[in-house]
């Protein structure tokens, strides 16, 4: 089974996780399931940017991203070559070591 490596993050998972996970499954849906408190503003249909993510190991192993993803991850803080919607990753047969960019663009945990 994959091995999904979390890097700290201040405040989602100040300590860093590491869990496994079935092939296929949804990767924002598995941080979830696994105590990371990922934002996921849209319920996971692909309408925003809260549960932005960067691959740091792994990337090449993942499906490639659709141009709706693309289209909104240009909107996403923190953007990198190896960013991702972890509601848009099925996991593969292969680890994945990801960040939790220190912001996100959400206007409701924002209290505006």
């Amino acid at each position: 089974m994959p091995r999904i490596k979390v890097l700290p993050h201040a405040v989602i998972c100040p300590n860093g996780a590491e869990f496994e996970v079935e092939p296929n499954a949804n990767l924002c849906q598995s941080l979830l399931d696994n105590g990371v408190k990922i934002e996921h503003a849209c319920d996971m249909s692909k309408a925003c940017t809260t549960c932005h993510i960067v691959v740091r190991k792994g990337f090449d192993n993942l499906d490639e991203m659709d141009d709706v993803e693309a289209d909104l991850l240009d909107r996403a803080w923190g953007l990198e070559p190896d960013s991702r919607l972890s509601c848009q990753v099925q996991i593969t047969d292969e680890d994945l070591e990801i960040e939790i960019p220190k912001y996100t663009i959400n206007h409701a945990s924002e209290n505006h």
